[in-house]
């Protein structure tokens, strides 16, 4: 039976660079396609979570507490790998997404249009 570490590993937690509320992005993309679905919070405990449940585990900045994508839409992210960017400040995770990834209900939080380039 695999026990559960208690903390995020030292060794993954001195890489990280947080902002001052202890947080990092977290980019939610869909892991056979490379399609960006979402930006989410992660802090230290939301990421140790993440890869121990394989659940995407982010940190609700407006409501002050953990939330499980999908425990209540049931659009579940199913975690296929974690990567952390050169700086440190990023994680990019790939899942498989069942349903919806925004608050919409929309597939991703990204198809709200693009914005115009200026002509160079």
């Amino acid at each position: 039976m695999s026990r559960i570490p208690p903390s995020l590993d030292p060794a993954i937690a001195d890489r990280l660079k947080r902002t001052a509320d202890g947080l990092v992005a977290a980019i939610a993309q869909q892991y056979d396609t490379g399609e960006v679905l979402m930006l989410g919070w992660m802090d230290d405990e939301a990421l140790r979570r993440t890869l121990t449940t394989g659940r995407c585990t982010y940190w609700s900045r407006s409501r002050r507490e953990y939330w499980v994508k999908g425990d209540t839409s049931g659009h579940v992210q199913h975690v296929k790998a974690v990567s952390l960017d050169c700086d440190g400040d990023t994680v990019l995770v790939q899942v498989d997404q069942v349903g919806g990834a925004c608050h919409t209900g929309d597939r991703t939080c990204f198809d709200a249009g693009r914005l115009p380039l200026m002509e160079q």
